[in-house]
């Protein structure tokens, strides 16, 4: 147990030193999450007519950031299976940062639920024992119960790790490998659970398709490791993990056979709808082409089918595919594209026109903008810490001491100075 703690110390002190860089960030990100936590307390005072939800429109902007990030989160099993399954050594190297991900991605998946719900403090009510939580008949009981497990493993599996690396050991198999495996259906389960509540609702014929969970993966697929590769090349730059070209263009090679997977599945789903022309064609056209004069959405739509069609392009050409300007071109146009398609162009299409007919077209708030905007910036924050006590770890700057205990902390700082010394010396 001293050991432990020891370790948890080394942490502590880890986190609270860096970089006037770093410091900045921080700092930015704390005012944003104040500037969030205000918003929401105003939303808890006022009520949830301060956002822009209505009866017709009972889920809106918060939904929708959850309903993205549970792909992100679910996106880590793209590192773990060749990581782990496969044994393939430069993925295995940077799973751990793919786990981290996972982990923010989650907390904010809470949040956004968190703040969703207009009596929060009802919460104890789905607490076993104490309330009801309706387990298994509620699928947002399943919910409820995927999403923590999901963030308790990808958390143990992550400090795990760090912890034995830290120790200079290798991680036992009889702990490790059953944990590592489980993540797999876990993460397939968070967002299947999350596709099902939508398509388990056979009044919203927009979402009451069996494709729906498989679409929802595929796009998880897409955004999440767009996202990676993004953290990947500012990691590489500017700490001293090693990070392979094979490996990153291997996630963006994983990308591409996603992003046809989701594109596939999406034009299947047009097909049907338009073809059949039924009355259940409304959701959809609404979406794409504006229905009885209500067109909010159309823009956003096109400009995301634009830009995954374009990304799966630059993703699908090897040479694009394997030059670091376009490639960072087609994970921003990925992220984005994704965003507004499982996000907005998700949710609200099912909600319009409602069950009675009527077309209400809901636009976020500037309370529901900064509230998220705070919940990002949480999301960012428990990253960042993450990463500020794996990469010493990694790199080997962080480690356990000779006497077994005490750990040790080498001054980066300094090697930095000897690196750029040696930089000068060998220019000059």
């Amino acid at each position: 147990m001293r050991k432990i703690w020891e370790f948890f110390k080394g942490t502590l002190v880890l986190v609270t030193k860096g970089s006037k860089a770093y410091y900045a960030w921080i700092v930015s990100l704390l005012v944003l999450m104040a500037i969030g936590a205000a918003a929401y307390v105003y939303q808890l005072q006022n009520g949830l007519i301060v956002t822009g939800m209505r009866d017709q429109a009972s889920w809106g902007f918060y939904i929708s950031n959850f309903t993205f990030l549970v792909g992100v989160a679910a996106a880590a099993v793209l590192l773990v299976i060749p990581a782990y399954v496969y044994k393939w050594k430069p993925i295995k190297e940077i799973a751990v940062l793919g786990e981290m991900l996972a982990v923010s991605a989650m907390v904010m998946c809470l949040l956004f639920v968190t703040v969703d719900i207009g009596r929060p403090d009802r919460f104890w009510h789905l607490i076993p024992k104490i309330g009801i939580l309706n387990f298994p008949q509620s699928l947002l009981a399943w919910d409820v119960v995927v999403l923590n497990t999901y963030l308790v493993l990808n958390l143990v599996i992550a400090v795990y790790i760090c912890y034995k690396n830290y120790n200079r050991e290798e991680p036992n198999p009889n702990f490790f490998n059953p944990m590592i495996l489980f993540s797999i259906p876990a993460a397939v389960s968070i967002h299947t659970v999350t596709a099902f509540l939508y398509n388990g609702l056979a009044a919203r014929p927009f979402w009451n398709a069996s494709i729906l969970a498989p679409r929802f993966l595929a796009s998880a697929f897409c955004s999440g490791p767009a996202f990676m590769i993004m953290l990947f090349q500012v990691i590489r730059k500017y700490t001293r993990v090693e990070i392979k070209d094979e490996a990153i263009f291997k996630v963006a090679e994983l990308i591409a056979y996603s992003m046809f997977i989701n594109l596939f599945l999406l034009g299947a789903e047009v097909f049907k709808e338009y073809y059949s022309h039924t009355i259940h064609l409304a959701p959809m056209e609404y979406l794409f082409q504006g229905l009885k004069g209500h067109s909010d959405l159309v823009p956003y739509i096109w400009t995301a089918m634009f830009f995954n069609v374009a990304a799966f392009i630059l993703f699908l050409v090897p040479q694009t595919r394997e030059n670091y300007v376009t490639l960072n071109i087609g994970c921003v146009l990925i992220f984005i594209g994704v965003y507004i398609e499982k996000g907005l162009g998700l949710v609200i299409p099912g909600l319009v026109p409602d069950v009675l007919g009527e077309i209400f077209e809901y636009s976020p708030t500037g309370t529901e903008i900064l509230v998220s905007l705070g919940i990002w910036a949480t999301g960012l924050f428990v990253y960042t810490l993450l990463l500020r006590v794996a990469v010493p770890i990694l790199t080997g700057e962080f480690y356990v001491g000779d006497d077994g205990v005490k750990p040790v902390i080498v001054d980066t700082e300094f090697i930095r100075k000897a690196d750029a010394l040696a930089a000068q010396s060998y220019r000059d």
